[in-house]
């Protein structure tokens, strides 16, 4: 069949496979087996041929065999709509023919495409009864099937079952895990594969730093990037975009752009867009905007999702006009704003406060707003006191079923700023009409390697009781240095000893007076706050926590970074007031200049800043509070 093989190569479009193929039919060897399987799989899986050819050249076999239908199968699998795939296995079986191994992992490959997890577990009992259990390929696309579907366990069960794993199945399960919102057990089974001797490649890397960025830990991901160096794995463009993600979404925004500056291979499209959203998590908004244009510069085009970037870059850090300017230029770069453009300007007016201009915008938008963009609105309705617009968008999340506790709480605390007591209890009553409970915050921080969660008030860690006294030592430290509490913003009808109190044991407090009691000076602090949006992204959190020398800390939220960094040989204590709902990105910088501290903020637009004269550095505890606040 040597002729066979050299037309086969030959036929590098579809008028020459349909030469082939009349070929065949007037030389009279369609009918041949090992001919027609052939000429049926160019067609359904070769760039050239066409599936929809492939299926009526199938049709002129008067007895397909399984390799016919396997060759369709398998292009269907691979084609836009895989779940096609089932249907036609089900046929195989209706036709009475016998299915083998590949006629099964064809299909699960679809099922996988197509997150058919029903299909995929009666397909894993015809695997069972035909005996195919022993096949390792197979074993592995139904591994991956439940991974990419998650159901995680029935994963973990078949790989444990698996008498020899190959080094794609590790790679389904640690990809499976930390798309799973599994990341502690993806990072464990990483370890496990090194410990056994196998060699992580480009997927596997791409899946465990993946996990590290939903976990922020970054020196679990930094001993991934140092492999990835050593492998040379670094010049694959896409793992070296994930690394710039994950020292992006863990606070390391330096480190990110050390990464892309250095870059082996050539930085594409993705490559600009990450680092460009790196520096909007960050509230950098200049450099990402410098980056956005150096973009076009290098002779790339930027998309929708370079846009939306900018657009974060610009909303982050609170450059109102530039955000405008360039939503407006969309249309002239040929790219058409969608809802999340529109979002993003939205909310980047309501955090201005000009809160009509917002409106207009959701009311006049080519396309329906969802409950986001009234989301935002009431948000920035809280964050000035406009009652009214809060009523309207709080109306609006009403009529389109909006259930979050979120919305609730903002429309009360609204009511609460303006001490309406009674509108808070029509509303907390409605809440509990609706069975809507508060979700409580909670804060994750990483310790020698290992995460710890917090919630608030929370007396269920093992060292609790040496947390506790902890805060307490901070608290009667910085009160004796004329520190008061800021309870402003606890919106309850309560005396302002009930509210200090409230504050006091909040997550990420807890988080942190267990970061400083665990780890020696010098030590990175890493603080994951999922804390709720009311305390985060709006105001009412305050920081009242000594950091020791030359040690940097990072908070974090679902989406923003403040990191912090002190110099020096000396202890601070200072309380950082944020102004909402500007409390999104802020950077401390203390720099000693002669005998003085000067104590600087990158803000999300101009701050007033004011340093007290009796902040000199001391031994032990600054001397004094810095108060910084928006003008």
């Amino acid at each position: 069949m040597r002729w066979l093989d050299s037309l086969l190569q030959r036929c590098t479009s579809l008028s020459r496979i349909k030469q082939l193929q009349a070929h065949l039919l007037v030389t009279g060897q369609f009918q041949s087996t090992t001919a027609r399987t052939r000429l049926v799989e160019l067609c359904a899986v070769s760039p050239s041929g066409d599936l929809s050819f492939a299926t009526r050249v199938f049709r002129l076999i008067r007895l397909p065999s399984t390799n016919d239908f396997n060759a369709v199968l398998r292009g269907i699998a691979l084609s836009p709509e895989p779940a096609e795939a089932v249907r036609w296995y089900r046929s195989m079986l209706r036709g009475s023919r016998r299915v083998d191994a590949l006629s099964c992992s064809f299909a699960l490959k679809a099922c996988a495409r197509a997150l058919a997890v029903p299909e995929a577990l009666q397909l894993h009992s015809q695997v069972v009864r035909f005996g195919f259990c022993a096949d390792v390929l197979l074993r592995t696309t139904l591994l991956d099937v439940y991974a990419k579907g998650g159901h995680l366990d029935s994963a973990e069960k078949v790989f444990d079952e698996m008498p020899v794993r190959d080094i794609a199945a590790w790679n389904a399960l640690i990809s499976g895990l930390a798309q799973g919102h599994r990341p502690t057990e993806a990072i464990s089974l990483y370890k496990r594969m090194k410990e056994e001797g196998l060699k992580p490649n480009e997927v596997t890397v791409i899946g465990a730093l993946s996990a590290c960025s939903q976990l922020g830990a970054t020196r679990e991901g930094g001993r991934v990037h140092d492999y990835i160096r050593e492998e040379k794995l670094d010049q694959n463009v896409q793992v070296c975009n994930v690394v710039i993600d994950m020292y992006a979404k863990c606070g390391f925004v330096d480190k990110a752009y050390e990464v892309f500056d250095g870059m082996r291979s050539r930085k594409g499209l993705v490559t600009w867009n990450t680092m460009i959203m790196a520096f909007a998590m960050q509230g950098d908004g200049y450099k990402a905007i410098e980056l956005f244009e150096q973009m076009g510069q290098a002779g790339v085009e930027p998309d929708a999702v370079s846009f939306l970037a900018a657009l974060c870059a610009c909303n982050h850090a609170g450059l109102v006009e530039e955000g405008v300017r360039l939503f407006d230029s969309m249309k002239e770069c040929g790219v058409v704003p969608n809802v999340k453009h529109y979002g993003t300007v939205v909310d980047l007016l309501g955090r201005a406060g000009r809160i009509k201009e917002a409106y207009d915008i959701i009311t006049s938008m080519p396309m329906m707003p969802d409950v986001v963009f009234w989301q935002s609105l009431l948000g920035a309705c809280k964050t000035y006191g406009n009652v009214e617009m809060g009523e309207i968008a709080s109306r609006h999340l009403l009529e389109m079923g909006s259930n979050g506790c979120g919305d609730f709480v903002l429309l009360s605390n609204i009511y609460a700023a303006r001490a309406r007591w009674d509108d808070v209890g029509r509303v907390r009553k409605a809440m509990k009409n609706r069975d809507i409970k508060k979700v409580p915050g909670f804060s994750y921080i990483e310790v020698n390697g290992k995460i710890h969660k917090f919630n608030n008030g929370d007396q269920g860690h093992e060292s609790w009781q040496e947390i506790y006294r902890k805060l307490e030592e901070i608290r009667f430290k910085i009160t004796d240095h004329g520190y008061v509490a800021g309870t402003d913003f606890v919106l309850h009808d309560i005396g302002d000893e009930e509210k200090e109190i409230a504050i006091c044991y909040h997550s990420e407090k807890l988080a942190v007076a267990f970061g400083l009691i665990s780890t020696a000076e010098g030590t990175p602090i890493q603080l994951i706050a999922k804390a709720s949006g009311e305390r985060l992204r709006e105001q009412a959190m305050f920081l009242e926590f000594p950091i020791p020398a030359q040690v940097s800390a990072i908070i974090r939220d679902s989406t923003w970074y403040w990191p912090f960094h002190a110099m020096a040989d000396f202890l601070w204590t200072f309380k950082l007031q944020f102004v909402a709902p500007y409390s999104h990105h802020i950077t401390a910088h203390l720099e000693v200049v002669q005998e003085w501290s000067i104590f600087s903020c990158s803000f999300l637009d101009f701050f007033a800043l004011k340093v007290m004269k009796d902040c000199l550095l001391r031994t032990d505890w600054l001397d004094g509070g810095i108060s910084v606040s928006r003008s």
